[in-house]
């Protein structure tokens, strides 16, 4: 991908700002298959994992709006 100068920044801050988020995911992922017996890796496991990816989603969606909020209008809408 080509970035600008201002892109590659806001990609650095983002990269840095998530990796104890995905850390901590993975963690808990870990956790999660080394608690299971293989015949329990499908079915409620596969659910348990996508909850997982979505809050992680959700984490980082959420980082990149901060970095981008202004504050509040000036002027009305």
């Amino acid at each position: 991908m080509d970035l600008s100068p201002e892109q590659q920044a806001e990609a650095q801050r983002l990269f840095e700002a998530l990796q104890q988020p995905f850390l901590d995911e993975a963690r808990r992922l870990a956790e999660l298959f080394a608690a299971k017996a293989d015949a329990q890796l499908l079915g409620k496991t596969e659910f348990e994992v996508r909850d997982g990816l979505h809050r992680l989603g959700a984490t980082a969606l959420q980082t990149a709006l901060q970095g981008r909020k202004k504050g509040g209008t000036r002027a009305p809408a």
